[in-house]
């Protein structure tokens, strides 16, 4: 089974634009979305402003992946999460801070290494698990952050017969 994965830290926003974001953070952000680049009323898509810090490495657990984020994120703790409080005071619900790990299995792009390869034969870690340390629980409660895991399997249903 091929896997491919990638995580990502990513403030939101209603109003607060990703420019104005990364000029409060002092960092500049992988990715960014504009609200209603795509299409605007009466439902704008995207729905949000949104800045991110992307780990898209193959052959990478969840856990370096998160690891390579919260390298870059750490110096600017403290400006993320008084980022992260404003935009939930201002926004509500709908806006904040999350660590989204997106996982596919069985992809045609998967480019990671086999998971059902046994352990003893992989050079490197098994991608089928993987952890949160404390300290990025410790981040992710300081930032006021959801923690969003998407798993999709690419599986042929006709398989499973």
């Amino acid at each position: 089974m091929l896997i491919s994965q990638y995580a990502y830290f990513g403030l939101s926003s209603l109003v607060i634009p990703a420019a104005e974001m990364t000029a409060i953070l002092g960092i500049a952000p992988d990715e960014i979305s504009v609200r209603g680049s795509r299409r605007g009323e009466p439902r704008p898509h995207p729905p949000l402003h949104r800045w991110k810090i992307v780990c898209r490495e193959p052959a990478m657990s969840v856990d370096q992946q998160v690891e390579r984020i919260m390298e870059r994120l750490a110096p600017h703790g403290d400006a993320i999460a008084a980022l992260a409080r404003r935009l939930d005071a201002e926004d509500g619900d709908q806006s904040g801070a999350v660590l989204e790990i997106v996982r596919k299995f069985n992809h045609d792009e998967g480019q990671d290494r086999l998971a059902s390869t046994p352990p003893e034969l992989i050079d490197g870690h098994d991608l089928l698990g993987w952890h949160l340390d404390r300290a990025v629980l410790e981040f992710l409660q300081a930032t006021g952050a959801v923690l969003d895991v998407d798993e999709y399997d690419y599986s042929d249903s006709a398989d499973d017969d």
